[in-house]
């Protein structure tokens, strides 16, 4: 299929004033049934990580002052790489003062909860999860829907949809030598009603993405809603190889392209064409990729080379750059 420069522009362009004020809507709206199973903001603003983006963020404690959560807009939303198909928001509410530690199993330094004065807390009667399921229904009724990771809030014209995901803070002091409390490297730990364990790390993925589009020209992100409004076209053209993989592979199978393939020109169609022959090309860079938070790989399984690697075949011959028009 051709696509004109005007055509990728339009793909590449942001998101929109209204969706981002119905991002705001939203978070506030999971702000206020917060409040309703005791937790205050002590009015504080909610306000956003980074002012290049839409992640807004709020802490609250409840009224003793005795447990934190922090509410956060993570995923595309706040990454800024968001397509008009891509209608979820995610909110992680996020348990920070229970939360689950990795350590280094090294005998040469050995760590311990006893080395940072943490303790076990007895496990509640009623899961966190539930706590927020039981505030959210309270809040929104009908419109409430469990899933297995998450809790979804089905939007309407004030709000977008959003996927509320109650998670407890991840520390990670593998690389700490010091016993420095704050010295961690902190995800986000989801237990799933059914299934393992996932731990995720969306705000290194927000500090690292910023990184990598401020080292592009912002030609990164950019590229980005390219790759993923692309997807969906070729999925709606029959393409089951575009149904295999997700935005969020794509969007951290290009932030490990060079940078210096972003700046090579200043035409969209010939910046994208450069993506694609880069990923094209007869390489084992895919097992290697890593996702924007740079800690997980993208793909886990041989497998999941295959998938990314019938996509971008695809793609090849999919993407064809019309340069008359």
């Amino acid at each position: 299929m051709k696509f004109s420069e005007e055509k990728l522009r339009s793909l590449a362009e942001p998101l929109s004033d209204t969706e981002n004020e119905k991002c705001l809507n939203a978070i506030s709206m999971i702000r206020d049934a917060m409040k309703t199973i005791g937790f205050t903001d002590n009015n504080k603003s909610i306000k956003k990580l980074y002012e290049d983006t839409s992640a807004y963020s709020l802490e609250m404690l409840n009224t003793s002052g005795s447990r934190k959560v922090k509410l956060f807009i993570q995923g595309s939303y706040a990454n800024n790489t968001n397509v008009r198909t891509q209608s979820d928001v995610d909110i992680a509410i996020v348990q920070e003062d229970v939360f689950i530690t990795e350590y280094r199993s090294s005998t040469t330094y050995p760590q311990s909860d006893s080395d940072y004065g943490f303790t076990s807390v007895l496990k509640s009667t009623k899961s966190f999860k539930d706590e927020v399921e039981d505030c959210l229904k309270c809040k929104f009724g009908a419109d409430v829907e469990r899933k297995n990771k998450s809790i979804k809030v089905h939007g309407n014209t004030y709000r977008k949809d959003a996927d509320t995901v109650p998670c407890k803070r991840y520390k990670d002091y593998q690389n700490d030598f010091s016993k420095d409390r704050n010295n961690f490297i902190g995800g986000i730990y989801i237990t799933p009603d059914v299934g393992p364990i996932i731990v995720n790390y969306p705000e290194q993925h927000i500090i690292n993405g910023r990184k990598k589009n401020m080292e592009t020209d912002t030609y990164y992100k950019k590229m980005v809603r390219i790759i993923k409004n692309m997807r969906y076209i070729m999925s709606d053209c029959g393409y089951s190889s575009a149904d295999d993989v997700s935005s969020f592979g794509l969007e951290s199978l290009l932030w490990n392209i060079p940078n210096d393939i972003f700046t090579k020109y200043l035409c969209y169609g010939f910046i994208f064409d450069e993506i694609v022959k880069y990923m094209s090309a007869p390489q084992s860079y895919l097992s290697s990729c890593k996702e924007v938070n740079d800690i997980k790989k993208i793909c886990q399984t041989n497998k999941d080379v295959d998938k990314y690697e019938s996509y971008i075949n695809d793609l090849k011959k999919f993407y064809e750059y019309d340069m008359e028009n």
